[in-house]
């Protein structure tokens, strides 16, 4: 018996090279986040199933969030067998997004259950951005 996956509909070579991995962006479809904005929070929840508590890094860099999370490819080498298909993502992959120069890695709580990483972040007032500056048009 071989297993490969069904089709809805005829084969199509052109879908079934196009659709292949190496044509997509890996990156979109392992990290799919939400944002969620409270009165005085915001909530970023990212999907990250597979992934272990311990290949998770969140650190902040000049105003930007960064969460990192990689998957050790190695763990499945040692399976007997040969792959016809493979579609789990293995390796490494990263979001950023802007916070604000005010928020500190004290601020941020982190959760992770279930494959789902929450981050909680507290609005910080940003006078700079609120402050419009018009630049002057001379002569």
């Amino acid at each position: 018996m071989m297993m490969i996956p069904k089709r809805n509909s005829d084969f199509d070579l052109w879908s079934d090279l196009f659709d292949d991995p190496f044509f997509s962006n890996h990156e979109t479809k392992v990290m799919r986040t939400d944002i969620k904005e409270g009165k005085d929070n915001y909530d970023i929840i990212i999907d990250l199933p597979g992934y272990d508590k311990e290949n998770i890094k969140i650190d902040i860099d000049n105003g930007y969030l960064n969460v990192t999370a990689s998957m050790n490819k190695q763990d499945e080498e040692k399976e007997e067998g040969k792959f016809v298909r493979r579609e789990r993502y293995f390796g490494e992959a990263s979001r950023s997004f802007y916070v604000g120069d005010k928020v500190t890695e004290e601020d941020i709580h982190a959760t992770f259950k279930n494959g789902i990483l929450k981050l909680n972040i507290p609005k910080k007032d940003e006078e700079q951005i609120s402050q419009k500056k018009y630049i002057e048009i001379s002569d």
